[in-house]
């Protein structure tokens, strides 16, 4: 009778880890499906892509060598151009990074994700899924800039360009994370545009991607700290720093909580903290809004 028991059981856990086995390679193929679904639809977008394209550019160029020579022309550094990369590499990233967001929102208001809903899928799965999509789409538009690198002073070192492309890539994921928790608290596309026009401009001024945070008055300085592309943008530069040609003080100019410097590590490691808690949220959210 006990090893009739035994055998029961023995089945009983073979056929739940079948199961489990089942469910997990059924979720990983609907993160796949929305993946490719999210890319697909960047790609064939070509004015979008385009214009995404074109604007950091347009930056770079414009204001990177104006500043370059006038800078120069004072008889101050002409690195201008090597500092303000990292941040028009962020600035590059982030508009494809939160197109995702508006993509959810727009599923919901044509009824496409109502029909995803009713699919046996995990929540988490379809979140996951558009964010990684949005992440890697705009991760391929930084490696395309990244091509810029020796043009700003920096050298085309293969192991920095690797480490520049893999924070560049968490960086994405990490705005396509909080970008997808903005997108299920709203209804419709045009409050996601406008609340994204008003939070993410700021930020980035706010994070000493165009000019040293030492520029700004004291008061702006909880700001500044708290501002999560303050991290993102000084983790790039100083990866950068690796690859610089020429060392200066624009590109030894860090953050700084009072004196001390917290480690890129650090940095990266709140990056990931960020993306995990904002996909959770999300999650949640989604889950509990339809």
């Amino acid at each position: 009778m006990t090893q009739i028991q035994s055998t029961d059981l023995d089945v009983e856990r073979m056929y739940g880890h079948e199961a489990l086995h089942r469910g997990i390679r059924h979720e990983l193929r609907s993160v796949l499906a929305l993946w490719r679904r999210e890319l697909v639809r960047t790609l064939r977008n070509r004015v979008q892509l385009f214009f995404t394209l074109l604007s950091p550019l347009l930056f770079l160029v414009v204001i990177g060598t104006g500043v370059d020579t006038i800078a120069a022309r004072a008889g101050g550094t002409d690195m201008y151009l090597t500092f303000l990369f990292p941040g028009i590499l962020v600035f590059a990233v982030q508009a494809t990074s939160i197109s995702a967001g508006l993509s959810l929102v727009r599923d919901r208001e044509s009824g496409l994700l109502r029909g995803m809903l009713v699919a046996p899928v995990h929540r988490a799965s379809l979140v996951v899924g558009k964010c990684l999509g949005g992440a890697t789409a705009a991760a391929a538009q930084g490696a395309l800039l990244l091509s810029l690198a020796g043009f700003v002073g920096l050298s085309y070192h293969p192991g920095v360009l690797v480490l520049l492309f893999l924070v560049l890539t968490l960086i994405s994921v990490s705005i396509t994370a909080v970008g997808a928790l903005g997108a299920v608290t709203v209804r419709r596309a045009e409050t996601f545009q406008s609340m994204v026009a008003v939070m993410l401009m700021p930020m980035y001024l706010l994070s000493g991607a165009m000019f040293s945070v030492r520029m700004l008055p004291d008061w702006l300085a909880p700001l500044v700290l708290l501002n999560p592309l303050t991290y993102a943008v000084d983790a790039l530069r100083r990866t950068a720093v690796l690859g610089a040609d020429a060392g200066g003080s624009a590109m030894s100019d860090f953050v700084r909580w009072g004196e001390w410097v917290p480690p890129v590590g650090l940095e990266i490691a709140a990056m990931c903290v960020l993306s995990v808690a904002a996909l959770a949220l999300a999650t949640r959210r989604f889950a509990r809004g339809e």
